[in-house]
């Protein structure tokens, strides 16, 4: 028999993928939530594959039969966090557009505070990816290159529309914009009691706006 979440046939005959069967789907979903926590916690190279198992009543051998490697765990955690980022802060069509744009990144960084293994888990990745080599820089690069292109256009329309200071500098906003988002993400998770990211972010985008009168 078949176990629930392998890769054989289904009763076509047709070859099923990794974790199609509704169990294994729902294994997975456990050992992410899992993945996340442990790299959240102790980081990619210091969580292990058999703590995440151990979590979730597996041995080593039966986590890698959901997740061939862990390598492959690392990029469905960071596919997680990107899906968990996407549905709060790109619109359906993918783009961002001037003003908007600035209330959707408040909308993030509001949202961020309820979500501390997220933040903690990015703040964490984020940080070991700086190494050469290490499995998760490709992908934050691919990120941050993708998000600031998003941004740099967001500011131009906001600029063209009057929305925003037209002496900002496009590239240098977005890529600002996104460091003091990671910026204060740290600092509060560092003193969540004394760092209130969404009044301070909220406050840097002020700087950017027109005034009321537009001038």
């Amino acid at each position: 028999m078949t176990k629930q979440g392998a890769s054989g046939p289904d009763a076509a005959g047709r070859r099923r993928p990794r974790g199609s069967y509704p169990k294994g789907r729902v294994k997975r979903a456990e050992i992410l939530a899992e993945a996340v926590r442990v790299f959240a916690e102790s980081g990619y190279r210091g969580g292990s594959l058999k703590e995440i198992a151990d979590r979730v009543g597996l041995s080593q051998a039966g986590l890698l039969h959901h997740f061939s490697s862990k390598e492959e765990l690392l990029a469905e955690v960071i596919a997680a966090r990107d899906a968990e980022d996407g549905a709060q802060l790109f619109p359906g069509d993918g783009t961002l557009r001037g003003g908007e744009s600035l209330e959707r990144l408040a909308e993030q960084v509001r949202h961020n505070v309820t979500v501390p293994g997220l933040v903690q888990l990015y703040a964490t990745l984020s940080g070991e990816a700086v190494a050469d080599g290490h499995p998760a820089r490709e992908p934050f690069v691919t990120r941050y290159r993708r998000l600031r292109g998003l941004l740099e256009r967001a500011v131009a329309d906001g600029q063209r529309a009057g929305e925003l200071r037209p002496d900002l500098d496009p590239t240098a906003t977005a890529t600002a914009l996104i460091a003091v988002m990671d910026g204060l993400q740290v600092q509060w998770l560092l003193e969540p009691d004394q760092v209130d990211m969404a009044q301070v972010f909220e406050s840097f985008l002020s700087l950017l706006r027109t005034s009321p009168g537009g001038g």
